[in-house]
C-alpha cells in the first residue's frame, strides 16, 4: 500500500475534516432561513403594530413593538450563528442548539399573534436542534 510523505495511506482519510458534515448544513440553512423569517416578522412588528391582532384572553399580555424587537435581534443572532455552523466547529453547533432553543421559546410565546408564522418557525427550530444533536456522531477512525 502506498503512504504519503507524512506517513499515512494514500487511500486513508483524514483524521479531520475542514467542512461540516450533511447535517449540519441541513442546520445551517435551516437556522438562515428561520432566522430570516425571524428578522421579518420583528420589522414588521416594530414597523406596523397595527397589524398584529391582539387578542385579549392570552395568559402573556405583551407589547409587540418589545417583542418585535426581541424578534428582530434574535434573528439576526439566528442568522449568524447558521453562518458560522458551516465551519464545522463545535462551538458553533452549541451557539446554535441554544439558540434554535430560545427562538422556539420566542416563538411559542408569539403564538396568538401570528400562529401560522410561529408554528412553522418552532417546526423549524425543532428540526434545527434535532440536525445539530445527530449530526455529532464520529466513526472509529476520526479524532
Amino acid at each position: 500500500m502506498a503512504t504519503t510523505v507524512s506517513g499515512a495511506p494514500t487511500g486513508a482519510q483524514p483524521s479531520r475534516r475542514p467542512f461540516a458534515t450533511g447535517w449540519t448544513v441541513f442546520a445551517a440553512v435551516l437556522m438562515i432561513f428561520g432566522g430570516a423569517m425571524a428578522i421579518f416578522e420583528g420589522i414588521a412588528a416594530i414597523a406596523k403594530d397595527d397589524l398584529i391582532v391582539v387578542t385579549r384572553d392570552y395568559a402573556y399580555r405583551m407589547n409587540t413593538t418589545g417583542w418585535g424587537w426581541i424578534h428582530l435581534i434574535l434573528g439576526i443572532l439566528i442568522v449568524l450563528a447558521g453562518l458560522a455552523l458551516f465551519t464545522g466547529a463545535m462551538w458553533a453547533r452549541i451557539v446554535g442548539i441554544a439558540l434554535a432553543g430560545l427562538g422556539m421559546i420566542a416563538n411559542f410565546l408569539w403564538l396568538p399573534y401570528y400562529p401560522f408564522w410561529a408554528i412553522v418557525l418552532i417546526a423549524i427550530d425543532i428540526f434545527v436542534i434535532w440536525a445539530l444533536c445527530a449530526g455529532t456522531t464520529r466513526t472509529a477512525g476520526q479524532d
